[in-house]
């Protein structure tokens, strides 16, 4: 019963070594409300989604875990650490990297400036000799200014670029958004070769069969709350349930 209930709350088994936990956060722009006590756990090494319909929250939950939302309450810790008074760069320093949606790449800057441009803030960050060996695309175009990138290159240089920074918990915002399937199954297969190096991943994405081929666990956000927990194992016997959810 424990079990379920923990499910439903969205919090890993107690057996689980917890790297980030997210207890009953609350976060506004300016007067509008968006979470509303989110919870949930994201474990060492797992790979964990956020799914959800458009305005569920989810964005702003990764804003949130990096202090990006000025207004928020609640408790978010990583390992022991609550963070929730701390300011971005802080938590930065702790190991904690965002890619966000909009990638954020510099237009002025090459792709081997865009890479060295975050500073390194944890031992344990991969040296470019690395990154280029998971993204042999971004050595082909390492002169190549940000505006001439596709949208796959940049999506690939957004997350090459914080693998330099040591960080250990990857947030990955929407990261198939608007790709072709080869760049999509390109980029589920550096995921599933970052967690087999010991990174743990934190990720929101719409397309939920793409979800499926990455992720260890499910968190369905609805409203700015965690209604539901799914193990990926479980998601064949959960299909009809988490299409009713997404409107799919």
């Amino acid at each position: 019963m424990r079990e379920a209930a923990a499910a439903v709350a969205g919090l890993a088994p107690a057996s689980a070594n917890v790297e980030l936990s997210v207890r009953d956060v609350h976060a506004w722009y300016g007067e509008s409300h968006i979470l509303h006590g989110m919870s949930f756990d994201v474990p060492k090494g797992e790979v964990v989604t956020l799914l959800g319909r458009n305005g569920a929250g989810k964005t702003t939950t990764m804003r949130a875990i990096m202090g990006l939302v000025r207004n928020r309450k609640g408790s978010i810790k990583f390992g022991d650490t609550d963070t929730i008074a701390y300011q971005p760069h802080r938590i930065a320093r702790l190991g904690i990297a965002y890619c966000p949606e909009e990638r954020g790449i510099f237009s002025s800057l090459d792709v081997t400036e865009n890479l060295l441009l975050p500073p390194v803030v944890k031992p344990g960050g991969m040296d470019l000799d690395e990154v280029y060996a998971l993204f042999p695309r971004l050595k082909e175009r390492g002169s190549s200014q940000g505006t001439k990138l596709s949208g796959g290159e940049q999506q690939m240089l957004a997350i090459a670029r914080i693998l330099r920074t040591g960080a250990s918990l990857l947030l990955l915002d929407e990261p198939t958004e608007g790709l072709a399937p080869v760049i999509v199954q390109h980029i589920g297969e550096i995921i599933r070769t970052l967690k087999s190096r010991g990174f743990t991943v934190l990720l929101v994405e719409q397309n939920f069969h793409f979800a499926a081929t990455v992720a260890d666990r499910h968190y369905v956000v609805e409203h700015g709350t965690v209604i539901d927990m799914i193990e990926n194992s479980q998601l064949a016997a959960n299909k009809q349930k988490l299409e009713g959810y997404l409107g799919v």
